[in-house]
């Protein structure tokens, strides 16, 4: 099958084309490398098409797209915290992104799409372990509520066009090649100041971190065995920790034992909701299993970013 991947040379990205092209699959990979790195794709370079070039570039976009049976479509600006600083940014890259991805699919007569949703459309849930089928509650950060829109349009399409749609609610994912979030931020300030470490919330603010395998590897399985006209998976598992767990691993893990600095509100920052927890068990219906612990997941990150300062020296 020929697929077109959007945002494959992120970090989710690269290792999907990674798996993809390992099970034979033709592959084009689009990618504007506002956040996403070359060297990321360098197992894969030789045996994948490659076009740089934004999702907001229609004709780009719909050109590109020819030939091709199925997309997965991950490209996305994923600044959780930045959200409200630049409020259009999540609208135009996610929602507006999404439409013309659909409208491209459309216009190659191409309806099958795998899509990148996240744990925050869940907002602060009253159920934890949170279950697909939780009604949303009120939306608490932009990025969570562009990919929420995301998800309505692809429904929408299918409904309203024939097409079929995977749609993949994420928790934190964690492994080789994460260059955003709190890992990296936290192994960044210890590089500056290895005797201290600061802890934006009160630190008990508990959340999911799922390896980025797992995480390829859920994806795959539920395209693979899940055909209705909507398929809503979390990708996930039950087990948690808190930030100052977290912290504890990432320091133990740089051989160091900084003093922690903590605040008082139970959030680091506005949308930053204080329990991410998904229920896994539809996804693990289709026969998937994690092989990383979340501990494990979380310890390989940081030796990841040990071996691979240069991440840094870019910048995002």
């Amino acid at each position: 099958m020929r697929i077109f991947v959007t945002g494959g040379s992120g970090f989710i990205g690269s290792h999907l084309v990674d798996a993809l092209v390992s099970l034979g699959h033709d592959t084009v990979v689009y990618d504007n490398f506002s956040t996403g790195r070359l060297e990321f794709l360098t197992s894969t370079r030789n045996q994948i098409e490659l076009v740089e070039a934004d999702i907001l570039d229609f004709e780009c976009l719909k050109h590109s797209m020819k030939g091709c049976e199925m997309v997965i479509h991950l490209a996305a600006n994923a600044d959780v915290r930045g959200g409200l600083l630049d409020p259009y940014k999540d609208v135009k890259q996610n929602t507006l992104g999404t439409h013309n991805v659909l409208e491209a699919m459309r216009a190659n007569g191409i309806s099958r799409i795998a899509f990148s949703s996240t744990s925050s459309v869940y907002g602060e849930a009253t159920q934890i372990p949170t279950q697909e089928t939780e009604s949303f509650p009120i939306q608490t950060s932009l990025y969570g509520a562009s990919k929420l829109a995301g998800e309505a349009l692809i429904q929408a399409y299918c409904e309203g066009y024939g097409f079929r749609g995977w749609i993949f609610r994420f928790v934190s994912i964690v492994g080789p090649r994460y260059s955003h979030g709190h890992i990296y931020d936290f192994v960044k300030k210890l590089d500056e100041t290895p005797g201290s470490l600061e802890i934006l919330g009160n630190g008990l603010q508990r959340k999911s971190y799922l390896h980025v395998a797992d995480c390829v590897a859920g994806m795959l399985c539920a395209i693979k065995h899940a055909d209705q006209k909507v398929n809503i998976f979390n990708i996930a598992h039950s087990e948690s920790c808190t930030v100052l767990q977290s912290a504890g691993w990432i320091s133990e893990e740089l051989g160091l034992d900084p003093t922690i600095h903590v605040g008082v509100s139970e959030r680091g920052w506005l949308g930053d909701n204080p329990t991410i927890v998904l229920d896994a068990s539809k996804l693990e219906s289709l026969g998937w299993r994690r092989s990383f612990s979340l501990e494990q997941g979380i310890r390989s990150t940081v030796l990841w970013l040990r071996e691979n300062r240069w991440v840094y020296r870019r910048g995002q």
